[in-house]
């Protein structure tokens, strides 16, 4: 949950000389982080909401925190490690306040010396014959598991794991094999054309290529790690910090903010190409069309980047053996000048292509809509929204409400009788847009309030008095809809005007965070990334917190997600859940929620599909619960015969099919034919629409619903 407004205005609550931490510009890496510790600190201690005593309770959250990050399998370190760790335990709380980079020098220069040792290690087990008979297992619950007594006990972990990636492998091509082989029986059952290529291995060959593959993925795994500079570790060592104070408040490098914007805008500055890594080399993956790579009719997926040339008067970076992250830093720029890129083509020759960088939309980034053509006859919209998307750079930027406006605006042209908005994994966003966005369903009200950490209380209000939908409404969610999409639901539940299905309740995310520039503190022009910082907590205009409890559907269906730990009240460090006054505002009341809510329990008791669903989830995550796997052959062999066989009681799930049409606007019908990629994703989600079972009963839900004038 994002907040828009002027960090100057807010700082006018504090002295702003205590703000100002003047340093002399960093010489080198070190002083630079050690300026960043400071800065952190301090922003912490003065601006967040709630903020903690720096002591040395702090400091034994803070070292438990960093580790389950840095070494979350417990494969890495050695006890002998950990013994020499544990004497700073309770002193990162005096690192932080003088910006002492001793801890965090000596745990990642450990780590990359292990990791050499490590790399040499699986040199050596793959050099060996692996035996997959002997009778071992793996521990795979972390909690579990102890950390290494020593190198002997580190390389048969790292022999176990190696063995265990290697039957996984085993088991992937015999899936493989069989699906392929039912393929084949079928074609030739019906007498079609056979072009399916069927390659029978025997055990030893599977072993033999599986070996191999794990070797290339522990080689690639290793080689990757050690290209990562020490500095991008120190954002990892900094969220130890940040993430004791709440889950949400995070340090954000210069790069990673940038990545922030990309995706919180929707849109990105550069060629329109996904850049991939494969065995140490770069690959342009699906090009974009209409976006410059695809303009220039020189570039195809596949071609391997050897080059880039990012400004004219620069000369161009071997990116051979480069992480993608950094090609890509070097691929983007300012809107309108040109980047040079250096390809091999499939036919060994060797490409230079120059384009001028342009804007490209993400559009899995916004909203989008389609017409249901119910079994009853009737025709209802379906809107997708899947993040509250804003542009406070750009005037002219997309945002969420200007999306959904134009949403409702179409299907409302194809003469629909109620809409069915889709905020299922939606991690939230702009906190205005959710006041524009009821705006669009209902008449003006409150519609959050937020209280910050001195306990003041503010009232925010919709102030539009002309909706342009005020039929039906059904807002879909799950464990994964948070934040905005938490505020958007409660509020139309408070008021009335929307029926909330799905999961039993929401993720519980009921904080505001903004983004604070560390170097706005700072007497210097460098960029010292940025601390996203945990200011107010939202509560519904009811007065109850969303934190923890998140929102509860009005009509409960379970499912995948459900009975994983997903939710704010899994995390040790969330901030408490509680109550302020409620805000006035009138309910509307325009349905019967529990007529409508028997009517669906009904149906879903019935719903042979939905019931055998719900069983899957279920024996999922007792499978994800797991904490030890044989690494015998045989008995692997077995625990996965035993699954295949659960999984084939489930096949019927994939099979399934809701019985809804949908129908796509004329527009989008014409840009299929000229655009393949987008025609690609539209049968895609077309495809995935049509086996939801949810979606299946929302359209039920809305049909039974009868509005009150």
């Amino acid at each position: 949950m994002w907040k828009n407004f002027k960090l100057n205005k807010f700082l006018l609550l504090i002295p702003l000389t205590s703000l100002m931490f003047c340093f002399n510009s960093p010489k080198n890496d070190d002083e630079k982080m050690q300026t960043i510790m400071v800065s952190v600190k301090n922003t912490l201690s003065y601006l967040h909401y709630s903020p903690k005593p720096i002591n040395d309770a702090y400091s034994k959250d803070v070292y438990k925190h960093y580790f389950e990050m840095v070494d979350p399998g417990k494969r890495y370190f050695l006890q002998s490690d950990m013994d020499e760790f544990s004497k700073h335990e309770t002193k990162l709380d005096d690192y932080l306040n003088l910006g002492d980079l001793t801890f965090y020098k000596l745990t990642i220069d450990r780590l990359y010396q292990r990791v050499d040792e490590i790399d040499q290690i699986t040199q050596d087990i793959f050099s060996k014959p692996i035996s997959l008979d002997e009778d071992e297992t793996l521990t795979l619950e972390p909690k579990l598991k102890k950390v290494p007594g020593n190198k002997q006990e580190q390389y048969n972990e790292w022999r176990k794991f190696i063995k265990y990636n290697i039957l996984q492998e085993i088991e992937s091509m015999n899936s493989k094999e069989q699906a392929q082989k039912e393929k084949k029986d079928s074609v030739q059952k019906y007498n079609l054309k056979d072009t399916i290529k069927l390659q029978i291995l025997t055990p030893d060959q599977k072993k033999v290529k599986a070996t191999g593959e794990v070797k290339d993925l522990v080689k690639e795994t290793f080689t990757r790690f050690k290209k990562r500079k020490k500095m991008d570790w120190f954002t990892v060592y900094m969220n130890a910090y940040t993430e004791v104070f709440d889950p949400h408040t995070n340090y954000y490098s210069p790069k990673d903010k940038e990545d922030f914007d990309t995706q919180f805008t929707g849109k990105v500055i550069g060629i329109g190409a996904i850049i991939q890594e494969k065995k140490g080399n770069l690959y342009l993956g699906a090009l974009t069309i209409g976006a410059p790579a695809w303009k220039s009719k020189q570039l195809s997926e596949g071609d391997k980047i050897l080059k880039v040339k990012s400004k004219p008067k620069e000369d161009a970076v071997n990116v051979v053996g480069m992480l993608s992250d950094e090609a890509v830093r070097l691929i983007r720029g300012e809107k309108g000048t040109p980047v040079t890129l250096t390809v091999q083509k499939k036919d060994g020759t060797i490409k230079e292509v120059t384009m001028i960088r342009e804007e490209v939309a993400i559009e899995d980034t916004f909203a989008k809509s389609v017409v249901v053509n119910s079994p009853n006859g009737k025709k209802y919209g379906f809107i997708n929204l899947p993040s509250f998307n804003a542009d406070f750079e750009d005037s002219k930027g997309r945002n969420a409400s200007d999306d959904i406006k134009n949403e409702i605006i179409k299907l409302k042209a194809q003469n629909i009788e109620g809409i069915v908005l889709d905020l299922r994994n939606n991690g939230g966003g702009s906190l205005t847009e959710v006041g524009d966005i009821m705006g669009l369903f209902m008449n003006a009200g409150p519609y959050v309030q937020v209280k910050d950490g001195n306990g003041k209380i503010q009232t925010l209000k919709n102030k539009n008095e002309t909706p342009i939908w005020t039929g039906p409404l059904v807002i879909m969610q799950n464990e994964l809809s948070a934040s905005a999409s938490e505020i958007l639901a409660g509020v139309m539940q408070d008021y009335g005007r929307a029926v909330i299905v799905g999961a039993p309740q929401s993720f519980g995310k009921g904080t505001v965070q903004t983004f604070v520039d560390l170097n706005r503190f700072l007497n210097t022009e460098d960029d010292f990334g940025s601390l996203k910082l945990t200011i107010q907590k939202f509560y519904r205009i009811t007065g109850e917190s969303n934190q923890r409890k998140g929102i509860v559907s009005d009509i409960q269906m379970k499912d995948f997600f459900t009975y994983a730990e997903i939710g704010e009240r899994y995390d040790d460090f969330a901030l408490a859940w509680d109550k302020i006054p409620s805000a006035q505002f009138q309910k509307l009341n325009y349905f019967d929620v529990k007529a409508l809510e028997k009517a669906s329990n009904d149906r879903m008791t019935k719903n042979a599909n939905y019931q055998l669903l719900l069983e899957s989830a279920q024996w999922r995550e007792k499978l994800d619960k797991e904490e030890t796997i044989t690494l015998n052959i045989n008995k692997f062999n077995e625990v996965m015969k035993q699954r295949k066989a659960q999984i084939e009681k489930f096949k019927a799930l994939t099979k399934f099919v809701n019985g809804l049409q949908f129908t796509m606007y004329p527009n989008e019908i014409e840009r299929e034919k000229k655009d393949e990629a987008f025609k690609k994703k539209s049968e895609m989600w077309i495809k995935n629409l049509k086996k939801d079972v949810y979606l299946q009963e929302a359209m039920n839900i809305i049909a039974d619903m009868s509005v009150k004038s």
